[in-house]
């Protein structure tokens, strides 16, 4: 059998481009916001109970 059968498809402007996306960054956003919104609530919940 030949290598390239069993290669996968990959678009060739992803392979060409390394980095961040739109989409990638979007993201780090969206994870950094709801981490650094829910941690003074968290931290106060714990003082409260504590």
């Amino acid at each position: 059998m030949n290598s390239e059968e069993h290669c996968i498809a990959v678009r060739p402007e992803l392979a060409a481009k390394p980095g961040f996306t739109t989409e990638d960054i979007l993201w780090a956003i969206g994870i950094w916001s709801v981490i650094l919104t829910l941690t003074p609530v968290i931290v106060f919940y714990m003082l409260m109970v504590a």
